[in-house]
């Protein structure tokens, strides 16, 4: 690998070109030259292995390889939307480009990042796996569950983006009055998070604490909040929205809490099995409000279009600057904070 990047190309997998298209068209507004999502094919075979072919050369090019890993909505799963990234990967690698950053938004596995009994810490193997011989030489992702996953990665860097960047000025602009809003977490773990969204808004905060059955996948036992909500806006913060069961729960509590009004804000909206249902019927009941997140994973048109109470904000134009810098080689620091 030289020091010197090479010219700008960018690839998406299947699964992360809605995502991608944000990215060029941004990049292109930044920048002088014509940016183009590079020709490739995916291929799945019947057996289901998959294989990228790329059709435009890589020689000596600076490559960003981009893809959503949640993306399910085509049938995908995690496991099949990383693999595609490897060969992407791989086939960019054994055609000579020149310097390979991995671009995920959601870092696969990243809720499996310690061990609790005999099991694998498989957020450690997909560090491994991206990273070495022929890996990506650079990872950038967003809103890591735990920031330290970055301590996994050896020879890759890792630049951990922050959905706040674009979720907290969001907010600050529909907030009529700071003295009436609360930020919450939907557990401790979150709330470092919600304490810093606080402090940026200059608001009050509140916490929540929730212990998990961790003999059943996605159970939450029991939950508390620690703070005053009554008659108050509450946002309710957190990193991802999967099955929804955490958030229901803390949106269930701050209402018997007398909240007023209750936001819930997140990077992540995976909405998973009956998540978008569940959130649906409290906003029925006026117990949700709204629901903002970002477009780091993909939610259909069609879905928004139904469900207008979901607010997207998006960070395209943030990874965008952030591929601009890292090409141009200037300092991205300021972004990451």
């Amino acid at each position: 690998m030289n020091q010197y990047h090479g010219g700008l190309s960018i690839i998406s997998c299947t699964s992360g070109k809605s995502f991608a298209r944000k990215i060029i068209t941004s990049i292109n507004e930044k920048s002088k030259s014509e940016t183009h999502l590079l020709d490739t094919d995916e291929i799945n075979f019947a057996n289901t292995e998959i294989k990228t072919v790329l059709n435009e050369s890589v020689r000596g090019k600076d490559v960003f390889v981009i893809q959503d890993v949640e993306n399910h909505y085509k049938g995908r799963s995690v496991d099949e939307n990383l693999r595609a990234l490897y060969t992407v990967i791989g086939a960019c690698r054994r055609c000579d480009a020149n310097y390979i950053t991995a671009v995920l938004p959601s870092y696969p596995y990243a809720r499996q990042e310690k061990q609790w009994g005999r099991e694998d810490i498989t957020a450690a193997r997909v560090a491994w796996e991206l990273e070495g011989d022929l890996g990506a030489d650079h990872v950038i992702s967003i809103d890591l569950h735990n920031p330290a996953i970055q301590g996994f990665f050896r020879s890759a860097q890792i630049e951990n983006l922050k959905g706040s960047q674009v979720l907290i000025p969001y907010i600050k602009e529909e907030i009529k009055n700071k003295a009436d809003t609360v930020i919450t977490s939907t557990d401790l773990g979150g709330a470092k998070r919600a304490n810093y969204y606080a402090n940026s808004i200059n608001c009050c905060v509140a916490f929540t604490f929730k212990t998990r059955n961790y003999h059943k996948a996605n159970t939450v036992a029991n939950m508390q909040l620690l703070g005053e909500v009554k008659d108050k806006v509450v946002y309710i913060v957190d990193d991802m929205i999967d099955t929804a069961g955490t958030l229901c729960r803390a949106i269930g509590l701050a209402k018997k809490k007398g909240a007023k009004q209750i936001i819930g804000v997140t990077t992540f909206a995976l909405l998973n099995n009956d998540a978008l249902k569940k959130l649906k019927k409290l906003h029925k009941k006026n117990f949700l409000k709204r629901l903002i997140c970002t477009d780091a994973s993909y939610i259909p048109s069609k879905i928004l279009k139904e469900n207008s109470w979901i607010k997207v904000v998006s960070v395209g134009e943030y990874f965008a600057e952030i591929i601009h810098r890292l090409h141009e080689r200037k300092s991205v620091g300021e972004l990451l904070g």
